[in-house]
């Protein structure tokens, strides 16, 4: 280091000096997440304390199963049912990834056997039957276990008398991996929702990003109340594949939760973290 006329000048660094410096620097990966919508960035304690939702634009992030659990349900009320069912390879299927080496993936990354979780819990002291469905898992699509973890909780929940509350984030519908095998759970959690409203108990279905499908087409919209998250893609194909087929553009908020309400589809848009709270308001006016 020189000085000239009183003035401090820095002696030129190599490029490894720089990359050294550089690197003392940065910023330890995986402490930040970047809102998709807005683009604001937010450390992820203070994220995961706002229930994953954007503190900018209001974003709702998609969580896992667990997460939802721990937001609706009062601490560790749940009591996971059924959790040992486990999926087979029926066609033995195979493509880029053979289905049993895709399930082991998927099991492996998101701690989850199947794409749901069902069991009973409380809310504000209330016990309910709930059930929610993980789109990071197979994106969240409905195969063989899947829907008779469902119809299994439905009927759990007509003979213990208990409220239904089911979550559902499913971008990929039916599992087409199962063949026939998906479709059929279609009918049979409509048949178990049918016997199990018809005995006078309450179903509340809660629709999150995405919600598509075989899924949407079945129990997701059989709800006595529907509710849905802002924003979040409802619908059964693809505004894509619609636009394909019918050769036409379609409104840019198509599919959303609030253009579905707006064309009396769903009940009421929620935010996330009100959702608890608009539960309990529920639950006390079907006084169960």
């Amino acid at each position: 280091m020189s000085k000239e006329g009183g003035l401090e000048k820095l002696a030129p660094m190599d490029a490894q000096s720089i990359r050294d410096a550089i690197k003392k620097k940065r910023v330890p990966a995986g402490l930040w997440t970047k809102c998709p919508s807005c683009q604001h960035v937010m450390f992820n304690k203070t994220l995961r304390e706002n229930e994953s939702v954007c503190l900018k634009c209001s974003y709702h992030f998609i969580v896992p199963a667990q997460d939802r659990i721990r937001q609706v349900l009062d601490h560790k009320s749940f009591k996971e049912i059924d959790a040992n069912l486990s999926t087979l390879d029926p066609l033995n299927f195979e493509a880029v990834k053979s289905y049993r080496d895709k399930l082991k993936q998927d099991q492996k990354r998101t701690g989850l056997k199947e794409a749901c979780l069902t069991g009973e819990g409380k809310i504000y002291d209330r016990p309910v039957a709930f059930g929610v469905t993980d789109s990071r898992f197979i994106m969240g699509s409905m195969g063989s276990v899947v829907g008779e973890k469902i119809t299994r909780l439905i009927e759990y929940a007509q003979e213990n008398e208990l409220p239904l509350v089911i979550v559902s984030g499913s971008g990929g519908g039916a599992r087409m991996y199962e063949g026939a095998l998906s479709l059929m759970q279609m009918a049979k959690t409509a048949a178990a929702l049918a016997r199990y409203q018809r005995a006078g108990f309450p179903f509340i279905s809660i629709l999150t990003n995405p919600t598509m499908g075989g899924v949407m087409a079945s129990f997701a919209s059989l709800g006595d109340v529907i509710m849905a998250e802002p924003q979040a893609l409802l619908g059964f194909a693809g505004p894509r594949v619609i636009e394909q087929t019918i050769r036409q553009k379609l409104p840019s908020d198509f599919q959303t939760s609030e253009f579905l309400l707006e064309h009396g589809l769903i009940d009421r848009v929620v935010d996330r973290r009100e959702m608890k709270h608009t539960l309990n308001v529920l639950l006390d006016y079907f006084r169960v």
